[in-house]
């Protein structure tokens, strides 16, 4: 058990049978009235946000979770093949669990967050960013550099970026896997 007054960012709680990890969290002292935390918390399983407010002093069931790195290896038509860095061991993950999943090719290390009680997988989580190859784009024009435009490129992995007009074919680009967005040009 938890007090609602430890809660902190990546914490995991269990509310109504479901699992959630804290995203953000706000120790609230109003003029009058007792001390509240007010908590957004995203599901697990599908994703939503939720905001709730707990009293000071509250009790939550913390799970413990664990992070471990681990390297994908394929596609096997069910799932998507990872193996622990440590043991070995090979399991498979749904692609809907793994975040930034267009993003990933083969040999990428992930972190796959599993319940410690039970070992059940939770969801993998590709680094914020990776590098890859563009495979196709359109040739950009010389001297459109003036305006912020920006046009679409595939990379090696099948997924569509929107990259800066000078970016070319052949090129490496840095990705953010939370939202598909480009960084930068690798030199």
């Amino acid at each position: 058990m938890i007090n609602s007054q430890d809660i902190k960012n990546g914490v995991c709680v269990r509310l109504d049978g479901k699992l959630y990890f804290v995203t953000e969290f706000l120790h609230v002292k109003p003029g009058k009235g007792n001390t509240i935390m007010r908590v957004k918390l995203k599901c697990v399983t599908d994703g939503r946000v939720l905001e709730r407010r707990f009293n000071i002093g509250e009790k939550l069931e913390d799970v413990r979770v664990e992070r471990r790195p681990s390297q994908y290896l394929y596609n096997d038509g069910e799932g998507e093949v990872f193996m622990n860095q440590e043991t070995f061991e090979q399991i498979t993950i749904q692609r809907d669990l793994v975040t930034g999943a267009d993003f990933m090719k083969e040999g990428d290390v992930v972190e796959v967050v599993t319940d410690a009680s039970n070992e059940q997988v939770l969801f993998a989580e590709m680094p914020v960013k990776t590098a890859l190859k563009i495979t196709y784009t359109e040739p950009g024009l010389k001297g459109d550099t003036a305006t912020n435009t920006l046009k679409p490129a595939t990379v090696e992995t099948g997924a569509t970026v929107k990259v800066p007009l000078f970016i070319e074919q052949g090129e490496t680009i840095v990705v953010d896997t939370r939202d598909g967005s480009y960084i930068e040009r690798v030199k």
